[in-house]
């Protein structure tokens, strides 16, 4: 998908909130998808790491992903994911959420996406490697739903409802295999960002749903 980075007509405060969110979501996508670029862990080892208020939730983790990309080479990097989630066979770690869901690949939970996927006028490129049910597809689908033009879809409810039914329930399994793997370093600092912000996206939907 090409997706906008910020939807049209917020204040600016909001705006910037959502192209933050956006961007995010953008970025685990780029990192869960395949062995980070050269470019994108350039970009990532000249981030800033202070938080615009000091002891911001997300400030650690993030300093800790930062650093763990200034401490190691591109082809180490490149390395650890595919020794974690590629080569022949059965992975090291699985990036589905069926997996997680059910036990199996390509089960009824990746139905159920696949419907509501196709409810949100969204479908696979064939030219995508992956299922739908990847996190990194997940999370480029949460970056249009929050990102994207058309404000029938891409709104909060919609956020909520996807998020809850299709990240939610396994995100946090993942973190978790991926956080105590003995083979992960950069992903494992990776693990660590993805779980505090979703437990950020958490609680502001939980606010959204306790302001109804």
């Amino acid at each position: 998908m090409s997706l906008p980075l910020a939807p049209h007509g917020a204040d600016t405060s909001a705006l910037d909130e959502e192209t933050a969110r956006a961007e995010v979501y953008g970025l685990l996508a780029a990192l869960f998808y395949a062995p980070p670029t050269t470019g994108l862990l350039a970009q990532l080892r000249v981030a800033v790491t202070e938080a615009p208020t000091a002891g911001g939730f997300l400030e650690e983790p993030w300093r800790a992903l930062v650093g763990a990309a200034r401490d190691m080479s591109d082809d180490a990097i490149q390395a650890e994911y595919d020794g974690l989630f590629g080569g022949v066979g059965k992975p090291e770690v699985f990036l589905y959420g069926s997996h997680y869901l059910s036990g199996f690949l390509n089960e009824k939970p990746l139905v159920k996406l696949r419907d509501d996927l196709a409810d949100l006028g969204l479908a696979r490129d064939e030219a995508m490697s992956e299922t739908e049910d990847h996190i990194a597809c997940l999370c480029e689908v949460m970056r249009y739903l929050i990102a994207g033009d058309d404000v029938a879809v891409s709104n909060l409810a919609r956020q909520q409802a996807f998020f809850a039914r299709h990240i939610q329930p396994w995100a946090e399994q993942l973190c978790d295999t991926l956080a105590t793997h003995p083979k992960a370093r950069f992903f494992a600092a990776l693990a660590g960002f993805t779980r505090a912000f979703l437990s950020v996206e958490v609680q502001g939907f939980d606010l959204l749903e306790n302001t109804d």
